[in-house]
């Protein structure tokens, strides 16, 4: 199995498989933690998360920002406390707009992406980042594929040139189709056919809560559309989307600005962009009625639950109001549902979930989003029980109202994860925002903004978002029905 950091995930620091990843590979890098530089101040002060979240925000990320001619996004943040550069490529497709007779597809292709280039064979992408000692990977996501590398500094250049070798141009061979297909299918049956719970509720939900079928369909992939795939597609899909102009790049660590600058002119300058399509209808209409729904699961031996909002539009303060709701309710120990679920009723051991649940975090997407929480619970107790609590939570956070002193916490919990994603992963957790504002937002020092804005939600738009976005009739439930013979 593979694994990556489940990226600013509030108040969680552990691992979950990463089911559209391509490769990962053994680090001799040391630690990074991130630094203010160049363009703030050459000090960094501690963060001290236990200080009133009224406080002034002191901590800037350096953001250099500018594009190529050729349109290529590129971002530099500068971080001179360890000897590490991280490299991340993101592009600017993912599962959500994939060919609709091609589904698995986006992924798929993040997987190609590993098969070689005009200079470098099959697998050899992955021995250079190896016997540098550095570490690589790659992900397929609602509305991006990245790649990334984290190396020793004195290899950026080196990283820079492969990038931008498989940029220009993939060794596209029916071979390496075929073995990619079998490659991608067994992950499928591994991840999702053939374990209790497969896909619950990451894979599922989306399905069941969703209209539209580019937010709802089985973006990991059916059996027969991956079968169905063939070189015309890889060859169209490529130059389609993986050109610059469709693309974020973004460089965090130990290198001087100027030299990087010179390099990626240097390597990315000449590769020619695309001609993009237009983008596409995304949009969820307003769920007026509440959807339940039975999956039975043939090697599951407990019933699970999980419930899904729709989310607010991306950068409201709505949208800000529900990371804060999601904190109150759902993230920790101190959370009201599993005070309410674990401490008190004891239905079950714990209940998870997020924004973006378990395909990222609560800023790199860029269309509909669900808030989802799930857990698996004891055949003694009803699906009904679990979702009375959950209703009666919801209605005394309604009813009740929430203090500015409960915001205060609240902002202390989103603070306090967003500086552990800032320093993840040896920068990539930085290099991951960097890049999604890139894309998404074409604003990379947004990373610089969000504690303003969570910090500008008033107990009175709290309000607004609950009566809106919490409501019964914008919530979908997906019960699995176990089936295992104990």
């Amino acid at each position: 199995m593979q694994f990556i950091p489940n990226l600013f995930h509030p108040t969680k620091r552990r691992l979950i498989p990463l089911v559209f990843g391509a490769a990962v590979l053994a680090a001799s890098c040391s630690q990074k933690t991130t630094a203010p530089t160049a363009s703030t101040t050459e000090g960094a002060e501690a963060v001290d998360t236990t200080e009133v979240a009224t406080a002034a925000p002191t901590y800037q990320v350096p953001v250099d920002y500018y594009k190529l001619d050729n349109g290529l996004k590129v971002v530099l943040s500068p971080d001179k406390t360890a000897p590490v550069v991280t490299v991340a490529v993101y592009y600017n497709i993912g599962f959500r707009i994939e060919p609709k007779d091609r589904t698995g597809f986006a992924h798929l292709f993040e997987h190609m992406m590993f098969q070689g280039s005009e200079n470098l064979g099959k697998m050899e992408f992955i021995q250079l980042v190896q016997k540098n000692g550095g570490i690589l990977n790659g992900s397929t996501r609602f509305d991006y594929t990245n790649y990334f590398e984290i190396v020793p500094a004195h290899k950026l250049e080196t990283m820079l040139w492969a990038e931008a070798d498989r940029m220009k141009g993939l060794n596209i061979t029916q071979e390496n189709l075929t073995n990619q297909q079998g490659v991608v299918k067994n992950e499928v049956k591994v991840n999702v056919l053939n374990q209790p719970y497969g896909g619950f509720p990451w894979l599922d939900m989306p399905q069941y809560a969703n209209k539209n079928w580019y937010n709802a369909h089985n973006f990991y992939g059916d059996l027969k559309d991956l079968d169905a795939a063939n070189l015309e597609d890889v060859q169209s899909f490529f130059k389609t989307f993986y050109s610059p102009n469709n693309a974020s790049l973004v460089i965090v660590g130990d290198f001087e600005p100027e030299q990087a600058k010179q390099w990626v002119q240097q390597y990315f300058g000449q590769i020619p962009s695309s001609t993009l399509p237009a983008p596409v209808d995304l949009t969820e209409p307003r769920q007026e009625k509440e959807q339940r729904f039975t999956k039975d699961d043939k090697l599951a031996n407990k019933p699970a639950l999980a419930f899904a909002y729709h989310m607010p539009e991306r950068n409201t303060p709505e949208y800000y109001a529900m990371g804060l709701l999601d904190q109150i309710l759902l993230q920790g120990n101190d959370s009201r549902l599993y005070q309410a679920l674990v401490q008190e009723k004891g239905y079950t051991g714990s209940v998870t979930g997020g924004i973006n649940a378990y395909l990222g975090n609560m800023f790199n997407y860029n269309g509909p989003m669900l808030w989802m929480g799930n857990l698996v619970y004891d055949k003694d107790v009803s699906a009904d029980s679990i979702l009375t609590v959950l209703d009666q939570e919801v209605a005394r956070l309604q009813q009740e109202g929430i203090s500015q002193e409960q915001l205060d916490l609240a902002m202390v919990k989103v603070r306090s994860s967003l500086y552990d994603q800032l320093s993840e992963l040896y920068g990539f957790g930085k290099a991951d925002l960097l890049a999604s504002f890139a894309l998404f937002d074409d604003n990379p020092a947004r990373i610089n903004e969000l504690e303003a804005e969570f910090r500008k939600v008033t107990p009175e738009v709290i309000q607004r978002t609950i009566k809106e976005y919490l409501r019964p009739t914008n919530r979908t439930i997906l019960v699995i029905n176990p089936q295992a013979q104990i």
